[in-house]
């Protein structure tokens, strides 16, 4: 039984999405103003783990992901650079959608705000309609957070003296209510609207982007736990308040933070790190790797040490995968297999329920993954010496299922040119083992040199060679 932590209930429930098979999913995404951090792909990767278990296991996940292209942030940032806030906007847009396509995070709709102001404005009308919201004199709309008695549970802030919203304005009936809509400002961007021209703020926009696409209520929200209060807050009170569904989300989900000795990582500290720097000197799927295997809930620490840690364990998975392909290009069938052969087969069966096992309980990612590096110490330990094509193909199966939720050793599994690329490969290693008992060592380094270039590894031990694709 597949169970999921909300944040609502604080307790773990039995995963039942509304409409069975299909889970609608909705994931907090960037407000593009500044290149994508290490903690936003901390967000992107936990909740992208957590859609490929889902499919896995047979659902139907269907996963928005917005791109906030107008904000304050935005605009300030237009502003010191002299720049158009359109360009600043789709400039850190093209760097997130890169950092994912390298992160192997894959969204089925990236809505932007500015291109649903309509959908907006008719959403802020509805909730007008209803007494829910008001017009200020000043053009802004603000919801009436008094008219919505659940306000605070899935924060836990319960007292009013702790809803503070944005900066405090007269015009607001309570100083807790916050902007629908904000009235236009000398320089800033405005669309025009029934209570004059200005601009969405900043929580409506997810309510009515997830309606559009997911429909009136929802199976997972899902984004990091700095997102709870105000942003999710608000948007569960003007949802439920608007479109009268209860509850609006099924199972709210959030990520844990990340942090950099031992401090939240944010701008105000000072410790940022972008991933189009961090990509420069790890693998971005040895980065991927390293916040796949975490839990999502748990707060996790960046240090070098724990990417050189995932680094290390990307390639002892490559390499068991490599050495798989070749023991099955290599072996037949067999007839018979020896105790030691089927005592390896169970242990491969018991991984593959002690993978699940994990990863029904709440998406337990850290121990799913202590399986998949014990898969692999099986491969070494205990297929390579002792080869047959059953354990070998069994294990390999295990990698292939294992690595849909993982999604780090795509292009070993699936990827290259084939058996006749590996063959190729396999004349040039060959060549480069001979060149080398004729210590004709710079020809040998050559080869060497000219496959890793290509994304060939080749590893020496002893007088034998191993290789694997990058």
């Amino acid at each position: 039984m597949l169970q999921v932590y909300n944040t609502l209930s604080r307790r773990l429930e039995e995963f039942s999405p509304v409409e069975p098979p299909r889970v609608k999913m909705y994931v907090c995404g960037p407000t593009v103003y500044d290149y994508n951090h290490v903690g936003h792909a901390r967000t992107y990767v936990a909740f992208d783990v957590v859609k490929r278990y889902l499919l896995l296991r047979g659902y139907d996940v269907v996963h928005v992901q917005n791109i906030t292209d107008i904000d304050d942030k935005i605009i300030r940032r237009a502003q010191e650079e002299g720049r158009d806030w359109r360009e600043v906007a789709d400039t850190y847009a093209k760097d997130y959608l890169e950092a994912l396509k390298r992160l192997n995070v894959h969204v089925d709709i990236h809505p932007r705000v500015t291109e649903h102001i309509s959908e907006i404005i008719d959403f802020i009308q509805l909730l007008i309609d209803k007494g829910h919201a008001y017009v200020a004199p000043s053009g802004s709309v603000y919801f009436d957070v008094d008219t919505y008695p659940d306000y605070g549970r899935l924060s836990g802030r319960l007292d009013r003296q702790q809803w503070t919203q944005e900066e405090f304005a007269k015009e607001k009936k309570n100083p807790y209510d916050f902007a629908l809509w904000k009235a236009r400002k000398p320089g800033e961007p405005y669309w025009d609207s029934p209570w004059g021209p200005g601009r969405p703020g900043w929580h409506i926009e997810c309510s009515v982007m997830s309606t559009r696409y997911l429909g009136r209520q929802i199976d997972i929200h899902a984004g990091g736990s700095d997102l709870i209060f105000p942003h999710h807050e608000n948007e569960r009170a003007q949802s439920e308040a608007a479109l009268g569904v209860k509850p609006w989300v099924k199972y709210w989900m959030h990520s844990g933070m990340l942090q950099v000795a031992g401090e939240k990582m944010s701008k105000s500290l000072r410790n940022i790190v972008p991933l189009r720097d961090l990509f420069k000197e790890y693998d971005p799927l040895a980065v991927r790797l390293w916040l796949a295997s975490a839990h999502y809930r748990a707060v996790i620490s960046f240090t070098d040490q724990a990417l050189q840690q995932a680094q290390a364990n990307l390639q002892r998975l490559r390499g068991a995968v490599a050495l798989l392909r070749d023991l099955l290009w290599e072996t037949e069938p067999e007839g018979r297999l020896s105790d030691a052969q089927v005592e390896t087969l169970r242990k491969l069966y018991a991984l593959r329920d002690r993978f699940h096992r994990e990863m029904e309980r709440d998406f337990n990612a850290s121990g799913a993954f202590a399986a998949v590096m014990e898969l692999a110490r099986i491969v070494y330990a205990e297929i390579e010496p002792s080869p047959s094509y059953a354990t070998a193909w069994r294990a390999y199966r295990l990698f292939e299922e294992f690595n849909r939720v993982l999604g780090v050793l795509d292009e070993q599994l699936y990827g290259g040119g084939g058996r006749r690329e590996d063959d190729y490969i396999r004349i040039l290693v060959d060549v480069r083992a001979r060149l080398r008992e004729m210590k004709l060592y710079e020809l040998a380094d050559y080869i060497r040199d000219r496959l890793s270039s290509l994304g060939v590894a080749l590893m020496d031990k002893g007088s034998e060679t191993r290789w694997i694709k990058h």
